[in-house]
């Protein structure tokens, strides 16, 4: 049984209209559905909850929307051998899209889900922040710094208002991101990776931890990660240059190098987070306000996925 979590406000808001279409596909194929629209945040992560709680007989849970989406669905999922998960992504900026290498348009991505005989087993992130210790699953990375200040100061637009084009979007976010790379001031802190090893660091900017190589809508800072191997990959961007760092993020935006001077790399099972002072959190997008801590960790191939 097929269930479909769609955004209609995805891709300049034409995700409504993309979804008529690939019902007129499962409707001459005959194939038994059941749909759900999303009208606003947190609807995702609700509906795949309730969807797989205490699931006895196999779902195939497919995400119709951009990556938010897709994140809080993993987000909401009650995790088990019973569950499949698809993925049509909208909209441009798709780092999970660029990573697994899906099918480029959304008719195409349907198709492959529903002859799909197989599923891959990917690993996810756990994010846990607060003094409540929160915890916010991943798909994609968290990062703590600039970067997601970046993505939480576009993230409140509307999407049917003027920045909901997708040109338009990819312009504040930029200008946004800019924005933040020119007043970023470094701060001192240091990463504890798989509770033993500890590396302090002076002039910390962002610090981004990935299960696959792309974060923020694009930005390689860890071309060497694997989506499958149980471990992350831990990117601490450490500058006493404010044109070092510009230069760096340009780089891994544009020239997809594989090494970068001032991006310490290193792989783990768990890694803590601290820095001196509050800065942004955020996980695949979604913001989780600004902390000085956080906990992440790797679960290995546990999200069962239709590629």
């Amino acid at each position: 049984m097929y269930f479909f979590i769609v955004n209609p406000l995805s891709c300049s808001g034409r995700g409504e209209k993309i979804w008529i279409k690939l019902e007129k596909v499962l409707k001459k194929k005959a194939i038994t559905y059941e749909s759900y629209l999303i009208s606003q945040p947190g609807d995702a992560r609700s509906i795949a909850k309730m969807l797989t709680r205490n699931c006895r007989d196999p779902k195939v849970i497919v995400v119709v929307g951009g990556e938010q989406i897709l994140s809080e669905v993993l987000d909401g999922l009650d995790i088990s051998r019973m569950i499949s998960l698809g993925y049509i992504p909208l909209g441009p900026g798709n780092d999970f899209t660029r990573s697994v290498k899906l099918p480029s348009t959304p008719v195409k991505g349907l198709k492959r889900i529903l002859s799909a005989k197989n599923c891959c087993l990917l690993d996810y992130g756990v994010l846990t922040f607060g003094s409540k210790a929160e915890h916010r699953r991943f798909a994609v990375g968290a990062v703590l710094g600039i970067d997601g200040a970046a993505g939480c100061s576009v993230s409140g637009q509307s999407a049917r208002g003027p920045g909901s084009r997708n040109y338009l979007k990819r312009l504040c976010r930029a200008v946004a991101g800019w924005k933040q790379l020119i007043l970023a001031k470094s701060v001192k802190g240091y990463i504890i990776l798989d509770r033993v090893k500890k590396i302090e660091f002076n002039h910390i900017y962002f610090i981004s931890v990935q299960i696959h190589p792309f974060v923020g809508g694009g930005f390689q800072f860890a071309p060497m990660a694997d989506f499958s191997d149980g471990r992350l990959s831990v990117c601490v961007v450490s500058f006493e240059s404010k044109w070092k760092l510009l230069s760096t993020v340009i780089s891994a935006f544009f020239l997809r190098k594989k090494g970068r001077s001032g991006v310490r790399r290193f792989e783990c099972r768990e890694a803590f987070l601290h820095v001196e002072r509050p800065m942004p959190v955020h996980a695949d997008g979604e913001d989780c306000g600004s902390w000085m801590d956080i906990q992440t960790e790797c679960i290995e191939r546990k999200m069962r996925m239709i590629l």
